[in-house]
């Protein structure tokens, strides 16, 4: 028998030890609704996953074209490649934009944007010639940036044709021609549009030499392309106030001069 010294002990053990712990209320409640919901998310998931790429919902069925003007649709979805029944979602927009870009040089600028649920647009932007370069019978479009991006069997209407008049030495190669073709470009650009309109040649002799001949025969001496927006207004003053004249001179626009009648 245990004498009173261990009851003792064992009563002041128990007192320090205090009443059993009952299991803490509403843990495994806790976790088995963790484990729900991280079954619902993948569920979910795979769901959205399967709508996106596996069903047969969500995939092209249409390529819609805008904006095209000498370029056809047909020809912008045949460059696009863009399969019907593809998942939308898994088309590469910003490479199907390279891609018309690189195959059509006369795009300047496209956006491909997904139509859901079951299209794609691609929304065009054509480059506008603004000077002609004349190649064996044939025309080779250029941009505002210089850029040859096309060429065609007839010349577009109200598009001036870029003519050399250069010299064997100095001009060429001290500029190059693809910058004195960007001259050229500027001072396209630059004509009032009333002008321009009537503009048949540009003629480049050189960076600080540029003339325009225009549908009557009447020339302008512009010079290079720098001032181009004080050239253009002295030039509609300077044609206002001599009508009768058949050459302009505002190659300097603070010094115009105009002659012949």
């Amino acid at each position: 028998m245990a004498g009173p010294k261990a009851a003792e002990r064992d009563a002041r053990q128990k007192q320090k030890s205090g009443p059993p712990r009952p299991p803490v209320p509403g843990r495994w409640a806790r976790r088995r609704m963790l484990i729900i919901l991280l079954l619902a998310v993948v569920l979910v998931s795979g769901g959205v996953i399967w709508l996106l790429y596996g069903s047969s919902w969500l995939r092209v069925e249409r390529v819609t074209v805008s904006g095209t003007r000498v370029l056809t649709p047909a020809q912008v979805r045949t460059a696009a490649g863009v399969r019907t029944g593809t998942p939308l979602a898994s088309l590469d927009t910003d490479a199907i934009e390279a891609r018309l870009r690189r195959k059509l040089p006369r795009i300047d600028t496209v956006e491909a944007v997904r139509s859901w649920p079951h299209g794609i647009t691609l929304n065009v932007t054509e480059r506008t010639p603004v000077l002609l370069l004349a190649s064996g019978g044939r025309f080779v479009e250029v941009d505002r940036e210089g850029v040859r991006f096309a060429t065609v069997t007839h010349a577009p209407e109200g598009v001036p044709v870029l003519e050399w008049a250069l010299p064997r030495t100095g001009g060429p190669r001290r500029f190059g021609t693809d910058r004195l073709l960007r001259e050229a470009v500027r001072v396209a650009e630059a004509v009032p549009t009333a002008v321009a309109r009537d503009t048949r040649t540009v003629k480049v002799r050189s960076y600080d030499s540029i003339s325009l001949r225009l549908r009557d025969g009447r020339s302008v001496m512009w010079g290079s392309g720098e001032k181009g927006k004080a050239k253009s207004v002295t030039l509609t003053a300077l044609m206002k106030a001599a009508p009768d004249a058949r050459h302009f001179d505002v190659s300097v626009p603070t010094s115009p001069a105009s002659s012949g009648s």
